[in-house]
C-alpha cells in the first residue's frame, strides 16, 4: 500500500471527524472522571450507528470487510476528540481473536453482535504489569475458568472476555461469557476506560487455542489492537499539537505573541515532527496487517505513537501556563488518556522487547 490513503479512506476520514467534532464535548467527558465505571454512550451510539464496530470484520458475520487501515482511521479521529468508551479497541480485539481462531459455531454465536456493537467485547491477556504472561493469573480445566484477571479495561461494561489462561500444562485461550462473572472496578484518573478486575470461580469457558500456538495469537490480537491504539494515540497528540500551536499565536507576552519565542515555537515544531513520524509508523503497520513483518511494524508504530502523544501532553500544558492545568480548560483529559493508552495493549518496555526480539531475530 502507499503511505497515501485512497479517495474511499480520505472520506472515511473527512466524515468520521465530522461526525465526532459535532457530538464529542469535554463538558460530557469531564463528568465522567467522577464516575467510576461510566462511559460516554453518545459516543458508542454513534461508532454503532456508524457501523464503525462492524468495519474491520467478515460480511459473513455483519461486517464490513474493510481492514486495519479503515479502523484505524476511525481510531485517529476518535482520538482527536477524546472518545469516551474504550470498546471500539476492546470489541474488534476479542472478535478478531474468535474470528482467527474459533470454530464456526463460535464464529456464529458471537461475531454477529459484536459487529454491531450490541455485544462488547474484552481482551483479558496481562498479568499485572506483564502484557503477555508466561503465567497467566487464571486457569482453564477442562471448559472452567478460575483465577483473576487484573485491570482489564473494558471489563466492566463487556458481555464476553478473550482469556490468556493457563491450561493443562500449555498456555490457552478462551472464550468467557462475563453476565456471571464477578467483577470489580478500580478507579483510575481516567474513569471512562471501564477498567475492572475479573473473579472466575468455576467459570464455564469455551477453548480458542491451546498451546504454543496461543501464546503466538494473543501477541498477534494485541498487536492489532496495539496498531488501533497508536491510532488513536496519534490522534490526540495531533489535536494538541494544533491546540498548541492556536494558542501560541495568540496568547501575548511582552508584546508579541508567545509563538515568537524559541523555546515555544520549537516545541511546537518538534511536535509536528514527532506526530507525522507516528502517523506514518501507524499507517505502515495498518497496511502489514497478515504479513511476516506485521509484529515489527506494530511495535514500532506503538512506540512512536505513545512517545508522540505523551510529549505532546506534557508540552501543551506548559505551553498553556497555569491555565494548562484548570479543570475547566480540559487538557488534562488528555494527559490522562495518554497515559492510559500507554499502558494498554503493552508498555513501551514490553514493545521495546518485542522489537529487538524481532530484529536480533532478522539480523541473525
Amino acid at each position: 500500500m502507499s503511505i497515501l490513503y485512497d479517495e474511499g479512506q480520505e472520506a472515511i476520514a473527512t466524515e468520521s471527524r465530522r461526525v465526532l467534532e459535532a457530538r464529542m464535548d469535554k463538558d460530557d467527558l469531564l463528568p465522567l472522571l467522577e464516575a467510576t465505571g461510566e462511559y460516554h454512550h453518545g459516543f458508542w451510539t454513534t461508532a454503532k450507528e456508524q457501523g464503525w464496530t462492524a468495519l474491520a470484520l467478515p460480511e459473513a458475520y455483519g461486517g464490513l470487510a474493510l481492514g486495519l487501515v479503515e479502523l484505524g482511521l476511525i481510531a485517529h479521529q476518535a482520538g482527536r476528540t477524546l472518545s469516551g468508551a474504550p470498546f471500539l479497541t476492546s470489541g474488534f480485539g476479542a472478535a478478531k481473536a474468535i474470528e482467527l481462531y474459533g470454530t464456526d459455531a463460535q464464529r456464529s454465536r458471537w461475531l454477529p453482535g459484536l459487529a454491531s456493537g450490541e455485544t462488547i467485547g474484552a481482551v483479558a491477556f496481562a498479568c499485572g504489569a506483564d502484557a503477555l504472561p508466561q503465567h497467566p493469573g487464571v486457569t482453564l480445566t477442562g471448559d472452567r475458568l478460575d483465577g483473576r484477571k487484573i485491570g482489564v479495561t473494558g471489563a466492566l461494561a463487556a458481555d464476553v472476555a478473550v482469556v490468556l489462561a493457563n491450561g493443562p500444562g500449555m498456555p490457552a485461550l478462551a472464550i468467557v461469557e462475563l453476565d456471571k462473572v464477578e467483577r470489580v472496578a478500580v478507579p483510575s484518573f481516567d474513569n471512562s476506560r471501564c477498567i475492572a478486575d475479573l473473579h472466575f470461580d468455576g467459570t464455564p469457558a469455551e477453548t480458542l487455542v491451546v498451546g504454543s500456538a496461543a501464546r503466538e495469537a494473543a501477541l498477534h490480537i494485541i498487536a492489532l489492537q496495539a496498531v488501533v491504539t497508536a491510532h488513536e494515540q496519534t490522534g490526540g497528540a495531533e489535536a494538541l499539537m494544533e491546540i498548541a500551536r492556536d494558542y501560541a499565536v495568540t496568547r501575548k507576552a511582552f508584546g508579541q505573541p508567545i509563538g515568537a519565542f524559541q523555546s515555544i515555537k520549537h516545541r511546537i515544531a518538534e511536535l509536528y515532527g514527532l506526530v507525522e513520524l507516528a502517523r506514518a509508523n501507524c499507517t505502515h503497520a495498518a497496511a502489514r496487517e497478515g504479513q511476516s513483518d506485521f509484529i515489527t511494524a506494530a511495535a514500532a508504530a506503538r512506540l512512536s505513537a505513545t512517545d508522540a502523544y505523551d510529549t505532546a501532553a506534557r508540552d501543551c500544558v506548559q505551553i498553556h501556563g497555569g491555565i494548562g492545568v484548570t479543570w475547566e480548560i480540559g487538557l488534562h483529559l488528555h494527559m490522562r488518556r495518554a497515559r492510559s493508552l500507554a499502558i494498554e495493549q503493552g508498555s513501551s518496555l514490553f514493545w521495546e522487547d518485542v522489537l529487538v526480539d524481532r530484529l536480533s531475530g532478522e539480523a541473525a
